[in-house]
């Protein structure tokens, strides 16, 4: 069954604005995956320093982004 053009024009639009949500809904879900690795990966570092001594404990940002890193790889792996 063949669309008329105003159906076709209409569909279409339709297919564009669902493939931009689906875009950006993805977009948004890998923030969130990232902060999620980064706020485990922090978490997870501050705990693990704990059971060092005092002057051996410091947790940097490169640290923590390294692990998230890994972390994100390991999940999309």
């Amino acid at each position: 069954m063949a669309f008329t053009a105003d159906q076709q024009a209409q569909l279409d639009i339709a297919i564009a604005i669902e493939t931009s949500r689906a875009t950006q809904q993805a977009a948004a879900q890998t923030k969130l995956t990232k902060l999620e690795a980064i706020r485990l990966a922090k978490e997870t570092l501050i705990e693990n320093a704990r059971s060092k001594p005092a002057d051996l404990r410091e947790v940097t940002a490169a640290d923590i982004t390294t692990f998230a890193d890994a972390l994100i790889a390991s999940i999309n792996a």
